[in-house]
């Protein structure tokens, strides 16, 4: 049976672990190989790392650096960056890595997501939706290319494609909630978990365990992923590598 889980994002720029607000203003928090030690330790539920370099400066994925964090993982981990082929995402799930994820390579030719699904199976392809919201308006578009580019897809309409083509899971991305810590979007996520049947993993805003605990309540099962959350601490955003507590969990997922 599907159960929630609470999913750190690692984000990589450079080699380096970095995180970003709206997908700008990145700052460096440190090595993303350390991250993955310290996370090792505190029975994480999976992990998400996305190379946000990759895909916008056209580069395939570093499968070195991949090769030592799949070394380095004792949890699922789900890679995303920089894949646009059938190969190199054989490649990437031959070194260990249990889940693939493509943004921008899946708006750009979808029919990937069916091909990959095809060879490897549904369970390891994730598609990641870049979302923002109109200025004016309530209006959504997915966007690609580290949010540079508005694709003019509608977030629904296309995550209901990738699930007929056969993704996995979805993870919803809010550009306007990332790096905030302001909370999830609830509206965005509601459009999404009401249409889908495959499983759902949100990500951006995320700033408490108790704003965890509350899109658990709401829209359970469901993936919560979160950046800043674990990587920061206090009002001036130290750095320190967080998760959960058992205890801690045990209340969010309750």
């Amino acid at each position: 049976m599907l159960k929630s889980r609470i999913i750190p994002t690692l984000l990589i720029k450079d080699k380096g672990l970095v995180k970003s607000t709206n997908f700008k203003d990145f700052k460096y928090v440190g090595d993303p190989l350390n991250a993955v030690r310290i996370f090792n330790e505190k029975n994480v539920d999976e992990l998400i790392v996305l190379a946000i370099d990759a895909t916008a400066n056209g580069v395939e994925p570093d499968f070195k650096l991949i090769e030592h964090l799949a070394a380095e993982c004792r949890m699922p981990l789900c890679y995303g960056g920089g894949i646009t082929t059938v190969e190199q995402a054989g490649k990437i799930l031959s070194l260990g890595v249990e889940k693939i994820s493509l943004g921008s390579a899946a708006i750009e030719n979808p029919e990937l997501i069916q091909e990959m699904s095809r060879n490897f199976g549904a369970q390891s392809i994730s598609v990641v939706l870049d979302v923002k919201k109109r200025m004016l308006g309530s209006k959504y578009y997915c966007f690609i290319k580290n949010a540079t580019q508005n694709s003019k897809l509608d977030p629904v309409d296309f995550a209901l494609k990738c699930q007929r083509l056969g993704a996995g899971e979805i993870v919803l991305n809010s550009i306007d909630q990332d790096g905030t810590m302001q909370g999830y979007d609830i509206a965005l996520i509601g459009k999404l978990r009401s249409s889908l049947t495959i499983p759902l993993t949100v990500m951006g805003g995320a700033g408490s365990f108790e704003e965890l605990k509350k899109i658990n309540h709401k829209f359970y099962p469901i993936g919560m992923a979160a950046g800043s959350l674990f990587v920061f601490k206090g009002k001036y955003r130290a750095v320190l590598i967080s998760y959960p507590t058992l205890e801690e969990k045990s209340l969010v997922l309750d």
